[in-house]
């Protein structure tokens, strides 16, 4: 029986004739409600979807045959992938198909900023001539501060540079080898803020840049500075963004994405000074083209052949490479996720070391899913094909090293980050059972399986810790599930591995910090 697709938003025809071609049938039904789509997922085999769709927990428990979501487009808010990791269905998404569009909005925003030219349209269509009302600026020779650097904000840059502007950026990823390469001026956020005449984001949604721009944030800019957002609505507090405009302390702001979507109703509407466009960064007919075009072939080739590309929450594998691969990118993938996860400051070089009978696989898509769990903690929205490309855009040197057996085991991986102030190395083999182990961290060797929930505890080797820690956990009802142990020598350094059974509170890591001896206490999902 052919594979069945449902595409619930609007995509370009060609992406239905491409799955008609490849033999898989689709059915076309736009605009559906929550209720609707429950009662008819259960039927297909795909999902393919763009930003109007919401593929919730329970749309995902109606959805008994669902193996694929192909996403036309970058982001993946409007799907749970937690809940479809967890169904085994894969996430994919078309991270590269719109970017050059969704530049050129920021782009024909901020001239539309500053030349006031929808409020002079408006004003000149009323019949009014208000030619002394609408004094706008040059742009030429204005400073342009750009908050993340990535694939699009790279190209927002280099356009800017074109129109003889002098462009800052605030990335914690961009080198100063990309940035000179940009031609674009590396500076701390704060900086960003205090010199930038406008400003334009082009960072993904993480807990670390929500609200980036918030309340305090705007006290730092220029009173003449303008906002632009084509990235994120969650990045920016409207709330505060409207104040300051009232009280004159911004010039101007243009949002093409908002904290809630649809914004039918928003806190920044009818405020002088603000431009809003309805989502509009992608939407261009090229740009919905490619998208379109794109999915259609990766969601097929994945029924039909179980070739994965562009997966958000699953390697990209072929299916020949498949179960010798798999146990080794899901390692690499956790060696990343650890590694990503106690990295705080700018990486500048990441080295994967193979040793034993793995350096002779094709080590390409283990690195790749090396660097995917790396990145992830701070960029989210990245895969095995993105990863490369994205640490390439910043700067950082990918190496891999191929070594034979040595030490006790047949063959392992060892992850080494370079970053501006130090180098740390995990590593981590594939025992029989085909479940990855961590088994050296910083050079301290250890065995561990990871689980969901962990601790990472470094302390000075001291009689009486793992009581006090053990008592501690226990008396906040928090359950051990396993405890793994390694140390340099007796009385030094020390690292401790907890799996817990479920998310640990501030509260309890403050006091965990607290306890003698500890020098370092990090909550890690897997």
């Amino acid at each position: 029986m052919a594979p069945k697709v449902l595409i619930s938003d609007k995509l370009s025809a060609a992406a239905v004739d491409i799955f008609k071609r490849r033999g898989v049938e689709v059915d076309v039904k736009t605009g559906l409600s929550k209720e609707e789509l429950i009662e008819i997922i259960g039927q297909y085999d795909g999902l393919a979807i763009r930003s109007a769709t919401k593929v919730t927990e329970k749309v995902l428990e109606a959805a008994a045959n669902l193996k694929v979501i192909g996403r036309a487009g970058i982001g993946v808010d409007n799907v749970d992938v937690p809940a479809a990791s967890a169904k085994g269905i894969i996430v994919m998404n078309t991270p590269f198909g719109n970017s050059i569009t969704t530049a050129e909005h920021a782009i024909a925003l901020m001239m539309a900023l500053a030349r006031q030219i929808p409020a002079a349209d408006a004003s000149t269509q009323a019949g009014k001539w208000e030619k002394s009302k609408f004094m706008g600026v040059e742009i030429t020779a204005k400073t342009l501060g750009i908050i993340g650097c990535g694939n699009i904000g790279s190209i927002v840059a280099d356009k800017a540079l074109g129109l003889g502007m002098k462009v800052i950026a605030f990335d914690p990823f961009l080198s100063a080898e990309r940035s000179k390469e940009l031609g674009v001026e590396k500076v701390e956020l704060d900086a960003l803020f205090a010199r930038a005449d406008f400003i334009s984001l082009h960072t993904p949604l993480t807990d670390k840049t929500r609200n980036i721009i918030s309340a305090e944030a705007l006290k730092k800019m220029k009173p003449d500075a303008r906002l632009i957002n084509c990235a994120r609505g969650g990045l920016v507090d409207e709330a505060a963004v409207r104040a300051a405009l009232e009280e004159g302390r911004l010039a101007g702001a243009a949002f093409d994405v908002f904290s809630e979507e649809p914004a039918k109703d928003n806190v920044l509407f009818g405020v002088p000074g603000v431009i809003c466009t309805p989502h509009l960064g992608a939407s261009t007919s090229e740009a919905q083209e490619n998208v379109a075009l794109q999915v259609a072939e990766q969601m097929a080739d994945y029924l039909l052949d179980g070739a994965v590309t562009n997966a958000i929450n699953t390697p990209s594998i072929s299916a020949e490479e498949a179960p010798q691969l798999t146990p080794f990118c899901r390692l690499a993938e956790q060696l990343g996720l650890f590694a990503g996860q106690l990295t705080e400051t700018g990486i500048q070089a990441v080295r994967v070391e193979y040793d034993g009978y793995v350096g002779d696989m094709n080590t390409k898509p283990l690195t790749a899913a090396a660097l995917a769990g790396l990145l992830r903690p701070l960029l989210h929205d990245v895969n095995m094909v993105s990863a490369p490309i994205l640490a390439k855009e910043r700067g950082i040197k990918v190496e891999e090293m191929r070594r034979p057996q040595e030490g006790a085991y047949e063959t392992y991986m060892r992850l080494v980050v370079v970053t501006d102030r130090q180098e740390r190395s995990v590593a981590g083999t594939v025992f029989s059972d085909g479940r990855p182990r961590l088994i050296q961290v910083k050079g301290i060797n250890m065995e561990a399986e990871l689980g969901p929930h962990m601790l990472y505890i470094t302390n000075d080797d001291q009689p009486g810790f793992i009581g006090r820690l053990g008592t501690l956990l226990g008396d906040a009802n928090v359950n051990i599930a396993t405890f793994n142990l390694g140390r340099e020598a007796r009385g030094g350094n020390a690292i401790s591995l907890i799996e817990v059974d479920q998310p640990v509170d501030q509260a309890i890591l403050e006091k965990v910090a607290a306890l003698p001896h500890v020098k370092q206490v990090k909550q890690l999902t897997f």
